[in-house]
C-alpha cells in the first residue's frame, strides 16, 4: 500500500484563528475532547475528568476555581492548535532515526513476529510483545513501575471495568495483558508518578501518548520520570456503552458484568475474528463473535468519540516504540497473534536485537509500505477520510491537523461511507442514551441494525463497478 503524504512538508506555526482550538473551552466547544485528563495533571484544582451521560471521559472545570491566576493548560492538549503536532514531536525525540514514511513517521528498525518464550504471545492479543518489553525493562533495572490500563473490581460508586494504573510487579504487569476498548484516564496515575520518585514506563493509544510528551515537556518531573513511552496502535477510542451493548446482546444484564475480554484468543481461527467474552458476577463466562452483534464492525464506528474523527495518527508516531496487529496474510490467519513493532529509541532496539538472537523472540525486519500495509484501513480513515471530514468542517471550529482538507478524497461512493461512519459515531451515543433511558434497548438495536444495512450495501457499491461484480458472478 502506498500513503499518499497529504502533510506539509515542514512542521507549521500555529496562528490564532476564531474556528481554531486554542482554549480548553474551544475543545469542548468543538466536542473534540479525548478525556486522556493532561489538563487535569496540569491545573487539578481547575479542571476535573468526569464519565458523562454518553459513558465516555472528557474534562470538566471547576466553576469555583474559574478565575484562578493560572494559565490555560491547553498546550498539552493533544486535539489543542496551542500543542506541538506528532511531526513536531518526533523530530524534536527522534530526529536522528534512520528512516521515515508519512504513514508510520521516523523509526529506528521495525519488525513483524511474536514472542517466543514462556505464555506471553498466548496471555497477549498478538504477539505478546508488550507485556514482554515491560518485564525486560523492570528485571534489567531500568523501569519501576508501568503506568498502563489494567482491569478493575466495579463498584456501586464507579462501575468502571477498566482504569490507569501504575503496576510495580511482574504479576501486576501480566494482569494487565491484551486490549482495552473501553473509555479510561491517566490523571490519577500520573498524580501518583509525580509524588513517588522512580522510572516509569507509560503505554497508551496514540493521543494518549501526545498528551504525555506534552506534558513532560512542561512538567520536570513527569520529564525525569517518565523513561519511556509505549504506544499502542488505534482506530478509535469507544465509550463504555459498548460493553453495555453486548451484554445485552448476549442475555447478560449490564450490572452484572464483572469482567471483559475483548479478544478471546482461539488458535483454530483468524487472529482477525474477533469474539468477546464476558464474566458475570457468578463466574460465568458468555462467548460471543463481534460480527454476532448488531454493532459489532468496527468500522462503522459505533460509539467513537468525536475527536477520533480528528485524529492523523494511526502508529503512535510519538512513542518510543508502538505495537500493533499484522492484520496481513499470513499473519492475520494465525489465531495465535501476530505483533508489527516500530522501534525509535535504540535503547529499545538492542533489547528486541539481543532477545532475537538467543531465539526469545521471532522478528522478520519490514520496511514502512509492509507496515502501511498491515494498518491500510486505519490509514484511509485517518487521512483519505479525515482531508474530506476537515473539507465538510470548514467554518467549524475543529483541530488544525497535519492532513490538508480535500474536497474530492476517495471518490464520491467513498465520501458516502466516511458520512455514514461519523453519522453513526455521533448517533450511536444518544440513540443509545435514549432507550436506556426509556428502557426500551429494542429501540437501539433496531436503528443499529438499520445502520448497519444501510452501511453494507453502500460499502459493497464502493468495491467496484455493480456490473463488473454481477457479470462476474455470472462466470
Amino acid at each position: 500500500m502506498s500513503v499518499t503524504d497529504t502533510r506539509p512538508s515542514a512542521p507549521w506555526t500555529p496562528a490564532p484563528s476564531p474556528t481554531g482550538i486554542w482554549r480548553i473551552a474551544d475543545v469542548l466547544a468543538a466536542d473534540v475532547c479525548i478525556g486522556c485528563g493532561a489538563c487535569a495533571v496540569t491545573d487539578p484544582e481547575r479542571y476535573r475528568i468526569r464519565f458523562t451521560k454518553r459513558a465516555l471521559y472528557q474534562t470538566q472545570p471547576v466553576p469555583a476555581a474559574a478565575s484562578a491566576p493560572s494559565s490555560d493548560p491547553a498546550r498539552v492538549c493533544p486535539f489543542s492548535d496551542q500543542a506541538e503536532n506528532e511531526d513536531q514531536i518526533a523530530q524534536r525525540e527522534f530526529g536522528a532515526a534512520p528512516h521515515s514514511h508519512p504513514a508510520v513517521g521516523r523509526w529506528t528498525a521495525a519488525y513483524v513476529g511474536w514472542v517466543e518464550e514462556r505464555d506471553f504471545r498466548t496471555r497477549g492479543s498478538s504477539g505478546g510483545m508488550v507485556s514482554w518489553l515491560l518485564l525486560e525493562l523492570l528485571r534489567a533495572g531500568e523501569i519501576d513501575g508501568v503506568v498502563h490500563v489494567a482491569p478493575r473490581t466495579p463498584t456501586k460508586e464507579n462501575p468502571g471495568l477498566f482504569a490507569y494504573r501504575v503496576s510495580r510487579t511482574p504479576e501486576e504487569i501480566q494482569a494487565a495483558a491484551k486490549s482495552r476498548y473501553y473509555p479510561i484516564e491517566f490523571s490519577a496515575a500520573l498524580a501518583e508518578v509525580r509524588v513517588r520518585p522512580g522510572r516509569y514506563a507509560f503505554v497508551g493509544v496514540p493521543c494518549f501518548v501526545k498528551a504525555v510528551r506534552l506534558l513532560m515537556k512542561n512538567d520536570a518531573v513527569l520529564r525525569e520520570r517518565i523513561a519511556l513511552c509505549l504506544g499502542l496502535f488505534c482506530g478509535h477510542l469507544k465509550s463504555a456503552a459498548l460493553v453495555e451493548s453486548f451484554a445485552r446482546q448476549s442475555g447478560v444484564a449490564s450490572g452484572s458484568v464483572a469482567a471483559v475480554d475483548f479478544r478471546v484468543k482461539q488458535p483454530d481461527r483468524g487472529a482477525d475474528v474477533y469474539t468477546v467474552g464476558l464474566t458475570t458476577r457468578d463466574g460465568r463466562v458468555h462467548v460471543r463473535d463481534w460480527a454476532r452483534m448488531v454493532d459489532g464492525d468496527w468500522g462503522m464506528g459505533f460509539f467513537q468519540y468525536e475527536a477520533c474523527n480528528f485524529c492523523d495518527d494511526v502508529m503512535a508516531e510519538t512513542a518510543d516504540v508502538s505495537f500493533g496487529d499484522a492484520w496481513v496474510k499470513p499473519y492475520s490467519a494465525d489465531g495465535r497473534g501476530t505483533n508489527v513493532v516500530v522501534i525509535r529509541a535504540e535503547r529499545v532496539r538492542e533489547i528486541f536485537a539481543v532477545a532475537a538472537a538467543e531465539g526469545r523472540l521471532e522478528l522478520r525486519e519490514v520496511d514502512g509500505e509492509f507496515l502501511a500495509k498491515t494498518q491500510a484501513a486505519g490509514l484511509r480513515q485517518r487521512r483519505e477520510g479525515l482531508a474530506y471530514r476537515l473539507h465538510r468542517s470548514r467554518g467549524e471550529r475543529v483541530p488544525r491537523k497535519r492532513v490538508k482538507p480535500n474536497a474530492h478524497a476517495g471518490g464520491w461512493k467513498r465520501r458516502r461511507i466516511y458520512d455514514l461512519r461519523r453519522a453513526i459515531s455521533f448517533w450511536s451515543h444518544r440513540v443509545f442514551a435514549a432507550a436506556r433511558t426509556l428502557r426500551c434497548f429494542w429501540i437501539y438495536r433496531a436503528w443499529a441494525r438499520a445502520m448497519g444495512a444501510l452501511y453494507r450495501g453502500v460499502y459493497w457499491l464502493d468495491r467496484g463497478s455493480v456490473r463488473a461484480r454481477l457479470l462476474g458472478r455470472l462466470r
